[in-house]
């Protein structure tokens, strides 16, 4: 039963919007969101007039002074005045965040016509600064002082992993090559650069141990960048096909540490179950997938948690070629998090636009050739706050 059959109605992407990734010096938090927002708005053919709410997914946890960004994209137009406008947060999972609660209003019929955006500026910010707001969302770290902050964290990930299955340091880097290869193709990318196997699995002077066994190309960078979505109940008449949204999952799991197992993702395994289950379809039905790679660990642990692989076997992906942009579920063919960035907020807004332009033909090198059905995967915390989406091409 797709969300269509057990809701009487589509959920419809029908235009977007994205700005590059990286280091914006020039860009502030609203000039990134007028920018995607007037974008999107733009593209799904509509007057800024006829959105009914906006929902803007931001983390931000004290990297920016302003705390109170959710009227920024009033900006855009005179229209836009006394629209509802609502900043949603859980953590880097805070763009899928909103998307799903633009997706309940349209659901619920109390609008029509949806603007969803993500947006984050972190790289003004110092080292320390962004440290401590991303170490905010975890249980037993949060206001702590740490030396190697969220990646210290996903690198016990990849130790209890290691101690339970067995080394993963090559894979890791096999998946970190992927992804930068992957990310020369995408003109929103922050770094695009072919680093190679070698590179990404050697500890050097240029690819420094960060947390073992986690090196520099096993991160995502911080980054600034947005991105935004307009949702319809039906086609708007935009500059492209709209996309369907065929099934959605959100799972939480249990903050403090010690009531998860470290390599089960369990929430994350369950908002794949969920999303899959309303969508009607099966991992086999895919044809490709944005994924949550803000460590290549999590990457790795996400072949496992969706269904790919049985646990402990994730490394068959990658090494028998499932995952590449040739591969049977090619994931991360924007170069994931790892090399298109991470600016927190818009990273799950990001995802739905990459695969919406893959869904309608208009994603540029990143193309792959006509794909019909994808999934995104966005996650907040280690495994904690879980979303997935089912996008269909209609």
């Amino acid at each position: 039963m797709s969300l269509k059959e057990q809701f009487g109605k589509d959920v419809l992407l029908t235009g977007w919007g994205h700005s590059r990734f990286g280091k914006l010096t020039d860009e502030t938090l609203e000039s990134l969101i007028v920018q995607v927002a007037t974008e999107a708005i733009g593209n799904a053919g509509i007057e800024p007039g006829q959105i009914d709410e906006i929902y803007l997914g931001q983390f931000n946890s004290g990297m920016m002074s302003l705390a109170f960004p959710s009227s920024l994209a009033l900006q855009v137009s005179e229209q836009l005045a006394n629209v509802p406008s609502t900043r949603v947060e859980n953590a880097c999972a805070s763009g899928s965040a909103a998307f799903q609660q633009g997706t309940k209003s349209l659901l619920a019929g109390t609008a029509k016509t949806v603007l969803v955006i993500g947006a984050e500026k972190m790289t003004h910010a110092g080292a320390d600064v962004v440290g401590a707001a991303l170490l905010g969302a975890d249980y037993d770290m949060a206001g702590k002082a740490s030396s190697t902050g969220f990646t210290g964290l996903f690198a016990e990930v990849a130790k209890h992993y290691e101690k339970r299955y067995g080394p993963v340091s090559d894979v890791l880097g096999t998946i970190a090559a992927k992804n930068h290869r992957n990310g020369v193709d995408n003109p929103y990318a922050q770094l695009r650069k072919d680093l190679g196997e070698e590179f990404c699995r050697t500890v050097s002077e240029k690819n420094p141990m960060v947390a073992d066994p986690l090196r520099r190309t096993d991160c995502s960078p911080v980054s600034d960048g947005a991105a935004a979505v307009v949702l319809s109940v039906s086609p708007t008449g935009g500059v492209t096909a709209p996309v369907r949204l065929a099934g959605f999952g959100h799972a939480n799991d249990f903050f403090p540490a010690e009531r998860r197992d470290p390599t089960a993702f369990a929430a994350t395994r369950m908002s794949w179950q969920r999303a899959l289950g309303m969508a009607g379809v099966g991992l086999e039905d895919l044809d490709f997938a944005e994924v949550h790679d803000c460590f290549t660990i999590a990457e790795l642990l996400m072949y496992e948690a969706m269904g790919l692989t049985e646990p402990g076997q994730g490394a068959r992906a990658i090494e028998e070629g499932w995952v590449f942009k040739d591969g049977k579920l090619p994931i991360n063919v924007s170069g994931g998090l790892k090399a298109k960035g991470h600016p927190v907020g818009a990273t799950g807004v990001s995802q739905h636009v990459i695969a919406a332009m893959q869904l309608t033909g208009t994603a540029g090198g990143m193309q792959l050739a006509n794909p019909r059905r994808a999934a995104v995967q966005n996650m907040g915390g280690v495994g904690i706050a879980n979303y997935v989406s089912v996008l269909e091409a209609v």
